[in-house]
């Protein structure tokens, strides 16, 4: 039977207090993708909308993310979906969950294998996906960097029993892997600075050249805002949700400390045993963005991480100049964060990438003939003039033969005349 999606409470201790790391929304899913989502579940037939928006044939002419090594420290990755299997490197894997636990009712949790290639959430999968599953004839659904690794860290799971140590522990085992971007979906609820040691963790993998990634969390309705970690890490690139109309999501986290949005609304993936569902949430935003990262990775192999955060920060899609609270540099765009990279870049320029808006010009009101449109005119009056004196005397010819004819002949016998009957 298949098991359903719950919704993710990712707890990380403080030395003194807890804090909560919010999951995504609940996701809406099913084999139609609007109900509850099965595990497994059937395969999205078409192309999703994120995936829509991007040229992908300029995009992976440019780069497919090859030899580029993506750490997803989650809820695990199933590799039982056909679409990770080859994505996935098991040996580099690592479970952190730790080991005794129970749940609420007392009853044992499945900590599941220990190289990080079990998730009975789906939320690592989903991520996982986004960044590198690889193409198949029955759904439209790819990921952004089809032939980037993914490195399965399983650090958290459905009753939140992650917390900062193990993410300080997941971080230092990404950068032991070789990791070139790590990819963290998780975010605290609380805008109190977690364990120091977690920053530590994050400085040092920053200071071995790796992209960190995290989303920006998802507590933004009402236009709540706060710094949420570890996006507000100093050189962690913060994500936050866009939607279909590339404006920040309702529920997307707003700050200071948000780098770009990316697509987070009715985002397809990768689920556990196979098929798709659908989810929501920055979540699933920031693996799009480390896609990208590993797009770049690879095609300039020499850049620093923060040339490669730079890149992504200029080339996204604004309409403003600068950076705003809301959706960062803006909107994400992977062709042009591939295209427009003639020479690298240390921090983005506000002015650059905003196309300059002009203004209207008023429709031409005609005074009067010119003297080409004049001619023109009085050339067709002689055209069709001609034409009609043509068929004027062709018709006068033929009226005066028939009517001598009729003179030569007289009347016909019997024949009616204006009227009157014949004598």
């Amino acid at each position: 039977m298949g098991r359903h999606a719950r919704v993710l409470t990712l707890a990380v201790a403080f030395l003194t207090a807890p804090v909560i790391l919010t999951p995504p929304a609940l996701a809406a899913d099913g084999d139609d993708f609007s109900g509850q989502c099965e595990y497994p579940n059937a395969n999205y037939p078409g192309r999703p909308w994120s995936l829509q928006r991007v040229l992908l044939d300029e995009l992976w002419s440019q780069s497919k993310g090859k030899g580029v090594r993506v750490a997803v420290i989650d809820t695990g990755v199933d590799v039982k979906n056909p679409q990770l299997k080859d994505a996935v490197d098991v040996k580099s894997g690592r479970n952190l969950l730790p080991k005794g636990l129970k749940d609420e009712n007392g009853d044992p949790v499945e900590r599941g294998n220990e190289n990080g290639t079990t998730d009975t959430v789906g939320h690592g999968t989903k991520v996982a996906g986004i960044i590198a599953a690889r193409p198949a004839k029955d759904t439209g659904f790819v990921g952004l960097a089809p032939e980037a690794t993914i490195i399965p860290i399983q650090q958290n799971d459905a009753e939140g029993n992650g917390n900062t140590e193990t993410l300080a522990e997941a971080i230092r085992h990404a950068i032991r892997e070789e990791a070139d971007i790590i990819n963290i979906s998780q975010d605290t609820s609380e805008a109190v600075k977690p364990d120091p040691d977690l920053e530590a963790a994050v400085d040092e993998a920053l200071a071995k050249e790796i992209v960190v990634v995290a989303s920006a969390g998802n507590d933004g309705l009402g236009g709540n805002v706060k710094k949420t970690y570890p996006a507000s890490y100093e050189g962690v690139l913060a994500v936050a949700a866009s939607d279909r109309n590339n404006e920040r999501a309702s529920f997307s986290q707003s700050g200071d400390f948000v780098d770009v949005a990316a697509p987070g609304v009715d985002m397809i993936s990768t689920v556990p045993r196979g098929g798709h569902c659908s989810d929501n949430g920055t979540s699933f935003s920031a693996p799009y963005v480390a896609g990208v990262a590993a797009l770049i990775k690879a095609k300039n192999p020499t850049w620093t991480q923060r040339q490669i955060v730079a890149q992504i920060e200029q080339t996204a899609e604004r309409t403003i100049a600068g950076h705003d609270r809301l959706v960062g540099w803006g909107v994400v765009d992977p062709v042009r964060a591939l295209t427009e990279d003639d020479e690298p870049i240390e921090s983005p320029a506000p002015e650059e990438g905003l196309g300059e808006a002009r203004a209207p010009a008023a429709a031409a009101i005609p005074l009067g003939e010119t003297p080409d449109e004049r001619n023109a005119r009085l050339g067709t009056y002689v055209a069709v003039g001609a034409a009609i004196l043509v068929a004027g005397l062709g018709g006068a010819a033929v009226a005066i033969r028939d009517a001598r004819r009729r003179a030569r002949s007289g009347p016909p016998s019997g024949d009616v005349r204006s009227g009157h009957a014949a004598m």
